[in-house]
């Protein structure tokens, strides 16, 4: 594709939700986010098999982030321009409260380490051993097995 003025400008009417033909509930859309964030999970296994933990944390943190905006998309319509997993969580409270506030009270350090994880593993000088790493992707796995779980109580998935 030839990146053009008028590219761009679709491309961020887009991304800011401003443009008259934009469907904010575009299957298309849904399931790209959803293959994006497999891949950052994907990848953050190989990483991990490769020895390369700062991104591998990174990528888990990615992949977590974009299932819960594709569920989001899906489910709710939108979702919070946010990093904040904790906050994209609290807004699938609006699918099934009993079930997201369960999962944020028992995981709610676990998934602090994964939001931080996305800032620390770019921009702090902080190195990510196997462990942070394999702890950190298996935050990132439950919160998509939760997602799938709301998916499938309410026949999406």
């Amino acid at each position: 594709m030839n990146i053009t003025f008028s590219n761009l400008e679709s491309v961020s009417k887009a991304l800011n939700r401003e443009s008259d033909d934009y469907d904010p509930l575009s299957r298309e859309e849904i399931d790209l986010v959803r293959r994006r964030a497999r891949n950052f999970a994907s990848n953050a296994k190989h990483l991990i098999k490769e020895g390369i933990y700062d991104l591998a944390a990174f990528n888990a943190e990615q992949a977590a982030q974009l299932y819960l905006k594709a569920t989001l998309l899906e489910l709710v319509g939108d979702y919070p321009r946010t990093h904040s997993l904790i906050t994209l969580l609290s807004e699938l409270r609006r699918v099934d409260e009993d079930l997201i506030t369960r999962f944020v009270r028992e995981n709610r350090l676990k998934l602090h380490a994964l939001e931080d994880a996305y800032l620390t593993s770019r921009y702090f000088v902080k190195e990510f051993d196997e462990g942070d790493a394999k702890e950190l992707l298996e935050v990132s796995e439950e919160v998509i097995r939760l997602c799938e779980e709301l998916r499938r109580k309410l026949g999406k998935g």
